[in-house]
C-alpha cells in the first residue's frame, strides 16, 4: 500500500475517488461500497505516484532549460544551468537555439493523439481524466498515448545527445 505525503495531493486523490465511486458505482449495494472504494483508491494513488513518477522527468529534464520566470514555456525559455552562470555568448545562444529546435521537431514527429496527451498531461498539468474526456477516449488510452510518447521523445532526445 502506498502513502501519500502530501495533505493537498492526498486531499484530491480521495475525492477524485469519491466521485469515481459514485460516477461508476452508485447503483451497487450499499454494502459493496467499501471495498469497490478501497480498490479505487488504491488505483488513483498508482496513478497520482506514476504520474509523478513522469511529471518528475520531464520536469528535471526541462528545469535546466528553464528561465527564472515561472510563467515562462521552457521550451520558449531554453537556457542551461551553465548559461544561467555566465554572460550570454553567440556561442550558447546558438546551442540553445539548436537544443530547441530538436525539442520542437521530436515533439512535432510524434503521433497526434500521443503528441496531445504528452501535452495535455504534462504541460497543462490536466490530469488522467480530463485529458481522456478532452481527447474523447478512455483513460487506459491516455496512460498508453502519455507512455508510448515519453518513451520516443526520451530515446529521440537521447540519440540527439540531449541527456534527461
Amino acid at each position: 500500500m502506498y502513502a501519500v505525503r502530501d495533505e493537498e495531493a492526498a486531499l484530491d486523490i480521495v475525492q477524485d475517488s469519491m466521485m469515481k465511486l459514485a460516477e461508476k458505482y452508485g447503483d451497487r449495494p450499499d454494502e459493496e461500497f467499501p471495498m469497490l472504494f478501497q480498490r479505487i483508491l488504491q488505483n488513483t494513488i498508482r496513478d497520482y505516484y506514476r504520474r509523478s513518477k513522469v511529471r518528475s522527468l520531464w520536469t528535471t529534464a526541462l528545469s535546466a532549460f528553464a528561465s527564472d520566470d515561472e510563467d515562462q514555456d521552457p521550451l520558449e525559455t531554453l537556457q542551461s544551468t551553465q548559461d544561467q552562470r555566465e554572460a550570454r555568448t553567440p556561442e550558447s545562444e546558438l546551442l540553445q537555439s539548436r537544443t530547441l529546435e530538436i525539442i520542437e521537431n521530436e515533439l512535432k514527429k510524434l503521433p497526434p493523439r500521443q503528441r496531445e496527451a504528452f501535452v495535455m498531461r504534462y504541460w497543462e498539468d490536466m490530469d488522467v481524466a480530463e485529458t481522456a474526456n478532452a481527447m474523447g477516449c478512455s483513460e487506459g488510452s491516455v496512460k498508453t498515448h502519455c507512455s508510448r510518447a515519453t518513451h520516443t521523445l526520451a530515446s529521440a532526445l537521447s540519440a540527439k545527445g540531449i541527456k534527461l
